[in-house]
């Protein structure tokens, strides 16, 4: 398509198929205006959606941390009471031993 003339000719009028193409111009513009307001919309939804699931993910990481820490409470107790029972029987073995060689009366 050729360049066309900003200024209007002299005789006053101007170029016929101005007119059309500032109507397809103008048309571009609506639907521009109407798909960037479709897509805040979308973005709008998007960001309200993700805000939902880490709250979501929050709540969950912390009932898993929860369950965690009473998890690890109960080996704790459960590692000290096999600690103690190791020991109880290292030195039951060790006071055989001793007495076996008259270490101890």
């Amino acid at each position: 398509m050729p360049d066309q003339p900003i200024e209007p000719p002299a005789s006053g009028s101007h170029d016929p198929g101005m007119e059309p193409r500032v109507a397809v111009l103008e048309q571009i513009a609506a639907d521009t205006r109407a798909s960037v307001a479709d897509l805040r919309a979308e973005m709008a939804d998007l960001r309200a959606e993700m805000r939902a699931g880490f709250a979501d993910l929050r709540a969950e990481i912390r009932a898993i941390r929860t369950d965690f820490g009473a998890e690890m409470r109960a080996m704790r107790g459960d590692f000290r009471w096999l600690l103690g029972l190791m020991l109880a029987a290292i030195a039951g073995i060790l006071t055989l031993i001793a007495h076996g060689f008259h270490w101890i009366p």
